[in-house]
């Protein structure tokens, strides 16, 4: 909202929401392609256009994963600082040191559950948290927000820094509903798949999407273009409530950053969060690093990829107005990229000359 303002990022969230819905129903109705089940979507993409495509659709998830976790991290360790600045504001503890211990416990984590259906009853505490989270978020800027003077809602920068960060926050709006990892949760879903798959998805992007429509208009509303990208850091309020939705929003962070033996788990996943951590300590820019990953990763697997696949599987039922438009889609949407992928890294350029490396944000 910062980047955008209030027309450009109500119309941009609510576009953002009606995009990302089609672009998922198009992957969910190639989940019985072929007459084959495909459970994952490097399987869908190998299956339609072969063994490249296999490995090009899995690296993209990967880094997309990468980058998510990464992210995360950042979300985890502004949490943890932002707990301990509540009750010793000393500058002993870095934003870097609460980083790495975030990476450590989100590998602990990782470790100790060995796939996505293996989480069980974590996803039951995950939505709690989740809904404490947004509950006391929304009531604190609602509450800042009736006591506070005026806001300038003004968008910040120069003209060419304005340029760049509405490009980048379109890519931002993107990460915002979408994973690239609809193949492998509609594997969980029970028969009959594809329906239940689209009852999930018009839940999700319709009344799903409400509170954290709640949360975003009222923290914009409540602290204008001076907004956190970490809202919680805004808000003012008892420090025992702030305290509560900050380890809420920690303790989410946890869950959240998941995909067979032991050992396994133990090298390659701590490993991996190893180096996600080490990233996410040396450059904590959150809306930065989200914005790079709409741009090379979230964008292309869930806008590029599923349309170009939809016309790929369907080409024979499709009448040359539908194939149009989904050219249009792969057209617009890889240019998009490109273009938000530049923006991202110039905004990480900048931000990394304005901060050190681990810097404390």
């Amino acid at each position: 909202m910062v980047p955008l303002g209030w027309a450009p990022g109500v119309v941009g969230l609510l576009a953002a929401a009606a995009i990302s819905l089609y672009a998922n129903m198009l992957l969910a109705k190639l989940h019985l392609h072929g007459g084959k089940r495909h459970i994952r979507y490097r399987d869908l993409a190998g299956y339609i256009y072969g063994r490249r495509a296999y490995c090009l659709t899995w690296g993209l998830q990967y880094v997309n994963l990468f980058m998510i976790n990464a992210g995360f991290i950042i979300l985890g360790g502004s949490a943890l600082k932002a707990v301990y600045v509540l009750f010793r504001d000393d500058d002993t503890m870095k934003l870097p040191y609460f980083i790495a211990i975030t990476g450590f416990v989100c590998a602990m984590f990782a470790i100790g559950v060995p796939h996505l259906s293996a989480l069980r009853i974590w996803l039951g505490i995950s939505a709690l948290l989740t809904l404490v989270y947004l509950v006391i978020t929304f009531t604190l800027t609602l509450k800042d927000g009736i006591n506070d003077p005026p806001r300038d809602y003004s968008i910040p920068g120069t003209r060419t820094g304005k340029i760049f960060s509405t490009i980048g926050a379109c890519a931002n709006l993107v990460f915002v509903y979408n994973s690239g990892m609809l193949p492998e949760i509609q594997a969980t879903i029970r028969q009959p798949v594809v329906k239940n798959t689209m009852k999930a998805l018009y839940f999700q992007f319709t009344i799903g999407a409400v509170p954290m429509y709640a949360v975003i208009f009222a923290g914009y509303w409540a602290y204008g273009s001076s907004t956190s990208t970490y809202l919680l850091s805004s808000v003012s309020g008892p420090d025992w409530v702030k305290t509560l939705a900050n380890v809420t929003a920690f303790l989410q962070t946890i869950i959240s950053l998941h995909p067979k033996n032991l050992s396994f788990r133990i090298l390659f996943r701590g490993g991996y969060l190893t180096i996600n951590t080490l990233m996410a300590a040396l450059l904590p820019f959150l809306g930065d690093i989200q914005s790079l990953t709409g741009a090379i990763s979230t964008i292309p697997l869930t806008f590029i990829l599923a349309n170009h696949m939809y016309l790929m599987a369907k080409n024979n039922k499709l009448n040359s107005l539908q194939k149009s438009w989904h050219w249009l889609n792969v057209c617009f949407f890889g240019l998009m990229s490109i273009a938000a992928a530049i923006a991202a890294l110039r905004l990480i350029a900048v931000h990394s000359k304005d901060y050190n490396v681990f810097a404390d944000l």
